[in-house]
């Protein structure tokens, strides 16, 4: 089985070799970002996580202790059904989300696009697990996690991809998450976590596997 990194390191190689330019401004900005630790303030293992109730494609409002009550989560936020990066990972995700089940616990899948007839028909929403709209990223923002994506990238997503943001997510189209994942036990508690502010490094599913395996210990 092919690793998500390898995937990933592929699809960041496809982009230098398609726009340089472009990719030397991105380049630029994330190291920026990590020069000023952002995403360094977002929730720590061993803290209780924000609580949430967003809606669903359909609108159904979803709470964060319902879905505790099932067991053990992982909650991972990803910028878009629009990012080639998260369509990656959340693919790799639905490749394991068997093993996910398997120990008890269940998947979401958090941006901040608006839940409505077209978040319905990405490939996205068609996978199976739960997939919740959080307008504006407030609640990436509680998990410290929201990102206001620089004028750069923004120009680049509206003239190069031809990317609405604003219309997409019905709102602010600026603020996205870092894209994380966090595993909660059945308490709410933050057990494992990965943050990373470049946009295009996801956390592996293994090391996801293990991060739950060690609670049914």
């Amino acid at each position: 089985m092919i690793r998500l990194k390898e995937q990933t390191e592929a699809k960041i190689e496809e982009s230098r070799q398609a726009n340089p330019e472009f990719m030397k401004g991105v380049e630029d900005i994330i190291k920026q970002a990590k020069d000023f630790q952002q995403g360094s303030n977002a929730v720590e293992t061993g803290t209780q996580a924000p609580g949430f109730k967003l809606p669903d494609p359909d609108g159904k409002l979803v709470s964060l202790p319902a879905l505790l009550a099932k067991g053990p989560l992982v909650v991972t936020f990803y910028r878009g059904s629009w990012c080639p990066y998260c369509n990656l990972q959340l693919r790799a995700l639905q490749a394991r989300l068997g093993d996910i089940h398997a120990l008890g616990a269940e998947l979401v899948a958090i941006s901040p696009q608006v839940p409505d007839g077209s978040m319905t028909k990405n490939a996205i929403s068609e996978m199976d697990f739960l997939v919740l709209s959080d307008q504006n990223a407030k609640v990436a923002a509680e998990y410290g996690v929201a990102w206001e994506v620089p004028e750069f990238l923004v120009e680049h997503m509206k003239v190069d991809r031809k990317l609405d943001l604003e219309e997409i997510n019905n709102g602010n189209g600026s603020m996205l998450p870092i894209p994380a994942t966090f595993v909660l036990d059945t308490d709410g508690v933050i057990t494992w976590r990965f943050v990373d502010v470049d946009y295009r490094t996801r956390s592996e599913p293994e090391d996801i596997i293990k991060a739950l395996q060690k609670l049914s210990k």
